[in-house]
């Protein structure tokens, strides 16, 4: 009997068994990982499944934020001359 596998993507909660245009990533600290979906990649221990680019593109975005520290300066208040 074969069992039938389904993804669920990180950003919006759709599923499948049939991931077509998906995309797996692989994190830590210090790496992330793109990678075309294939099993091997989407069965990995940590891997993250995402149902096309724009949610690829969200979670990616958000992983610069959180190691991207300390903030950048905002330039836009005003300071007063010396």
């Amino acid at each position: 009997m074969t069992t039938l596998q389904e993804y669920r993507c990180e950003v919006c909660g759709t599923t499948t068994s049939n991931p077509l245009h998906w995309f797996v990533i692989r994190c830590g600290d210090a790496e992330l990982t793109v990678h075309r979906w294939n099993v091997e990649a989407a069965n990995a221990e940590g891997a993250r499944h995402y149902c096309g680019e724009a949610h690829a593109e969200v979670y990616i975005s958000r992983w610069f934020e959180s190691v991207c520290t300390p903030t950048k300066p905002d330039y836009t208040k005003a300071t007063s001359p010396k």
